[in-house]
């Protein structure tokens, strides 16, 4: 596995799904700011069909749907039409989250620790999401709020020093010359 970081304020999502899991994902996604979500859902819960709002559709997605969009998230739908959605998306070249079923997953939802713009993510490739969910807990423990402050003071200094001139290699040692005075870590 790759691991990257996807901005959803620009890539268009559909998420697919009818219950609970559903609506705790397109929270999650609304609250990381993704802009452009459309829900497929046959069945929604009251809920769902609440936070979705306008952005619900009553079906499940076929191939141009799915093809109008960059990621696709599967939850709690039974495995076979779960099966059916993740093929159809690698046909049209969407890329697809079956929540917990590996074998249908194209990339994989981390654990993650977010203080302001500093994100740190555990991931187990879907191994045991059980043993990332603990280990990104221990870090939630360890990584005080201070650190998105903290961020936020070094990329002000950051920025400074490139407009005064400084390459990477510079940037490398005044960055870390500044956390070690500090006594961030």
């Amino acid at each position: 596995m790759f691991p990257i970081n996807l901005d959803l304020g620009r890539l268009s999502v559909a998420l697919v799904g009818n219950g609970e899991a559903t609506l705790n994902r397109l929270r999650q996604l609304d609250g990381d700011g993704a802009k452009y979500v459309t829900v497929y859902s046959e069945d929604p819960s009251a809920d769902l069909a609440e936070q979705a709002g306008d952005r619900l559709h009553r079906y499940l997605p076929n191939s141009a749907d799915i093809n109008a969009v960059a990621v696709m998230f599967v939850v709690d739908l039974p495995e076979a039409r779960a099966a059916d959605l993740a093929t159809t998306a690698r046909a049209v070249g969407t890329i697809v989250n079956v929540e917990d079923v590996k074998d249908y997953c194209d990339f994989f939802n981390p654990a993650r620790v977010q203080r302001g713009d500093l994100v740190i993510t555990v991931s187990t490739n879907g191994a045991s999401p059980r043993l990332a969910g603990r280990i990104r807990r221990a870090i939630e423990n360890w990584l005080s709020p201070h650190w998105g402050d903290r961020l936020g003071e070094l990329a002000s200094q950051r920025s400074k020093w490139r407009e005064s001139g400084a390459d990477m290699k510079q940037l490398v040692r005044l960055t870390d010359d500044y956390i070690d005075r500090r006594g961030w870590l």
